[in-house]
């Protein structure tokens, strides 16, 4: 698999969009075409790999599934995972003859993946920084009353930081680093350790991530029951994510819904209380 200019173009526009603060949004920009599992789609598309493409994003979405960013700090950028890392793994898993749905192929993707979110904390920064100029123009903008120049800081320069630290790296990683993926072919055989222990580490990381995701929500030994019985009905009758998603939609809106019973409870109770005391008096 190759990557044409025009393809890396376009990766690196999608990269744009979905850089945090995206030029499409936070919503729609960052939360989701910048997540692994939707750029793994776009990739998919734009290479003309739709099944490698979700299949990558979708090991990769694993791994950063509860990235945040506190305060605008990151320890990874999603946005390089999903536009440089998924093409570049896609790349690699066809160079290597891999699957993506395989064990092998899914390691591979993943530490692809995470080694360019690493490298992708300095794009983060870098639009970061260069917007303060534009931030700096808007606010003399603003002490001058010159309220119609504020649309030009906002909607204009703001292209300029993401065209220099999101669209072109982009393109330059994606198009010269499937050379790359060639030299690591030969450098670095399937039955060489390095690869081996690149595999073995991949297959971890998803652990990673789904154990961050667990020490956010779980609060107490009961809610690891709900989680592990997602497991027990995925290896008791072979449901795939779209049933499971559907089987957890509808605890969660039980779950949603006794804990609104238990808040109205007391507030009943308040409010009887508060009649009685009426009454005596």
């Amino acid at each position: 698999m190759t990557i044409s200019w025009f393809q890396a173009i376009l990766l690196g526009l999608f990269a744009s969009l979905s850089s945090m603060p995206g030029l499409g949004g936070t919503s729609i920009g960052n939360y989701t075409l910048g997540r692994p599992l939707i750029g793994g789609l776009v990739c998919g598309i734009i290479l003309g790999d739709i099944p490698t493409g979700i299949m990558v994003g979708t090991a990769m979405q694993v791994v950063y599934i509860a990235l945040v960013t506190p305060g605008g700090t990151v320890s990874a950028d999603v946005r390089a995972v999903s536009y440089i890392g998924i093409p570049l793994a896609m790349v690699a898993l066809k160079s290597y003859g891999l699957e993506a749905s395989s064990a092998d192929g899914a390691a591979l993707a993943t530490s692809f993946g995470t080694m360019v979110g690493t490298v992708g904390t300095v794009l983060f920064y870098g639009t970061a920084t260069m917007n303060l100029l534009w931030q700096h123009i808007g606010w003399a903008a603003v002490e001058k009353r010159d309220y119609q120049k504020l649309y030009l800081v906002d909607m204009v320069l703001p292209w300029i930081s993401h065209i220099v630290f999101s669209l072109i790296p982009t393109v330059i990683m994606c198009k010269l680093g499937a050379n790359v993926v060639d030299a690591i072919k030969v450098a670095l055989p399937m039955d060489g350790i390095a690869m081996k222990t690149l595999f073995t580490v991949g297959s971890l990381l998803p652990c990673v991530g789904i154990a961050i995701l667990l020490k956010q929500i779980v609060r107490n030994a009961a809610d690891f029951i709900p989680y592990l019985f997602g497991f027990t009905l995925a290896a008791s009758m072979g449901i795939n994510l779209v049933s499971s998603t559907v089987v957890a939609g509808m605890f969660a809106i039980l779950i949603y819904k006794l804990k609104l019973l238990q808040l109205r409870k007391p507030a009943a109770a308040g409010a009887a209380d508060f009649d009685d005391d009426e009454e005596e008096i």
